[in-house]
C-alpha cells in the first residue's frame, strides 16, 4: 500500500492510503486507523456519495477505538476514474454508489466489483499488514454501507464475527434506491436481487447466523425512513423468523446524518469489541 498521509491520533495513527486493486482494475483509496495496540479489526462501510474520508473525519470514532484496541478500516464507496458512460449522472448510482456488490451487467461488471474487492483483496491485505487474526473482524456501516455491512456479513459469515449498522437500507429489493441500483448492476432477475438483500438473506437462514446480537440504530426524524427507503421493520421481522437476536434502537429527533452517527458510534464500537475481543 502507498501511504498518502499519516497523522498521530489518540496514541495511534490515522492513515490515508492508496493501492492498485486487481479486483477493481483501478487504484483505490482507503483510510486506516491503527490504535496503539491493535487486537481486532472493524470495517466501516459508508453511504451514498461518501468517500473513505467521511466517517474518518466526522464520526469521532478513533478515541474509543484506541481505548478498545480496534483498528478501523474505511474503504471508498465505489471505483473512481473508470470513465464509464453515465457513471456520474446520478448521486445514487455509479460513482459513490457501489452498493458493495459485484455487478454482473455491462458496462458496470468490469470495475464495479466492490464485494470481491473488500472480501478477497482489501481485507486480507490489511489483516496481513496489521498482523491480526482473521477471526477478530467485524463490520458495520451507514445507509448504503449499512446494507453492505448486513449483506456481506450474511454472505461471508466466515469473515465477519460481528455486525451492526446505522440506518441501513435493510430491504433494498423493496425500495427505490435498491431497485435502481440492483436493476443497473444486477439486471432484472429478482433472484439476483435477493442474494444481496439483507432481509431476504436473513429470512432464508435455517437458524440464527450470528451467535451475538446484531445492533441497528435508527433515527426517527430520518427523512429516508419516512420515504420508505430503509425499511428496518422488514429486517426485524426476518430476524424474528429465524431466531436471530437483534437490538433495533429507535432515537427520537435524530436524522440520517453524521451527528446521529457520532452520537452512538461509541455504542457500536463497544458492541463489536464485546464480540471480537472476548
Amino acid at each position: 500500500m502507498e501511504i498518502l498521509s499519516a497523522h498521530a491520533c489518540f496514541g495511534g495513527q490515522q492513515l490515508f492510503c492508496r493501492h492498485d486493486s486487481a479486483q477493481i482494475g483501478l487504484p483505490m483509496r482507503y483510510a486506516l486507523f491503527v490504535p496503539p495496540e491493535a487486537k481486532g479489526l472493524l470495517v466501516y462501510l459508508a453511504g451514498l456519495t461518501c468517500t473513505e474520508e467521511t466517517f474518518t473525519i466526522k464520526a469521532g470514532a478513533q478515541r474509543v477505538a484506541a481505548e478498545l484496541g480496534l483498528a478501523l478500516l474505511m474503504p471508498d464507496t465505489s471505483p473512481r476514474g473508470a470513465n464509464v458512460p453515465g457513471e456520474a449522472e446520478s448521486w445514487d448510482f455509479g460513482v459513490g454508489a457501489g452498493f458493495y456488490l459485484d455487478a454482473s451487467q455491462a458496462p458496470w461488471a468490469q470495475h464495479w466489483r466492490m464485494e470481491s474487492y473488500l472480501t478477497e483483496e482489501l481485507l486480507p491485505e490489511v489483516l496481513v499488514e496489521l498482523d491480526l487474526p482473521a477471526e477478530r473482524v467485524g463490520i458495520f456501516g451507514h445507509s448504503m454501507g449499512g446494507h453492505g455491512a448486513l449483506t456481506l456479513a450474511l454472505r461471508h459469515p466466515q469473515k465477519f464475527r460481528s455486525v451492526s449498522a446505522f440506518a441501513p437500507i435493510a430491504a433494498p429489493s423493496q425500495c427505490a434506491w435498491g431497485k435502481k441500483a440492483f436493476s443497473g448492476y444486477l439486471g432484472a432477475d429478482p433472484a439476483a436481487w435477493a442474494a444481496h438483500d439483507a432481509s431476504a438473506l436473513m429470512a432464508a437462514q435455517t437458524c440464527a447466523p450470528f451467535a451475538g446480537s446484531i445492533l441497528i440504530d435508527q433515527g426517527m426524524s430520518d427523512k429516508f425512513l419516512l420515504e420508505m427507503q430503509l425499511l428496518p421493520d422488514v429486517f426485524e421481522a426476518a430476524c424474528k423468523q429465524v431466531g436471530q437476536d437483534l437490538t433495533l434502537r429507535w432515537h427520537k429527533g435524530y436524522d440520517h446524518g453524521y451527528y446521529f452517527i457520532a452520537s452512538f458510534v461509541e455504542d457500536h464500537l463497544r458492541h463489536h469489541a464485546a464480540q471480537l475481543l472476548s
